[in-house]
């Protein structure tokens, strides 16, 4: 299966001479949508992974299928004042600012196998944030795992000490 196929490209959104890459095709069929989420079960399944890992929100729609068919646990990485309990935070630059990440204090146990999940690499910081994240709470990081890559913004050289998995490249 091209899971290709399954991604709507909208050109000059949300701005002129950007193309967005919409998943909600991909999302939106059964098998498509199974054979994504089963292509990361396999990578997370070589890793050894323990836990899984989500920034918010897209990185929820992929990593938590994947945690309930391993059978373990997900873990929501959110926006600042999101988590109702305490939390550890990283900050992190955007184009135009700042952004804050949040995990459970007690997300993650010490010496556990990690994996991360997301929709999209584009520049690499929201998934640079997560990383630190896990391993402030001693986790550690196996593996970060996309359904699509943009190589054009190198988030991967922003990453590049872990292993990475993109099921598509752009």
């Amino acid at each position: 299966m091209n899971l290709k196929d399954y991604i709507a490209s909208i050109p000059n959104y949300p701005v002129e001479g950007v193309t967005f890459r919409d998943i909600s095709p991909l999302m939106g069929n059964g098998a498509a949508y199974q054979e994504a989420t089963n292509q990361i079960v396999e990578y997370a399944r070589e890793k050894g992974a323990e836990m899984v890992v989500g920034p918010e929100a897209r990185g929820f729609i992929i990593g938590c299928p994947v945690a309930y068919e391993l059978g373990i646990g997900f873990a929501p990485a959110r926006k600042k004042g999101k988590l109702p309990r305490e939390t550890i935070e990283v900050s992190y630059g955007l184009e135009y600012g700042e952004a804050t990440l949040a995990l459970h204090k007690d997300a993650i146990k010490p010496g556990q196998k990690v994996i991360i999940c997301d929709d999209l690499l584009a520049t690499g910081g929201t998934i640079a944030a997560t990383i630190k994240l896990v391993e402030q709470l001693g986790g550690e990081v196996v593996g970060c795992a996309f359904l699509i890559e943009l190589m054009d913004l190198k988030g991967r050289d922003k990453i590049n000490n872990y292993d990475i998995l993109a099921l598509m490249e752009y």
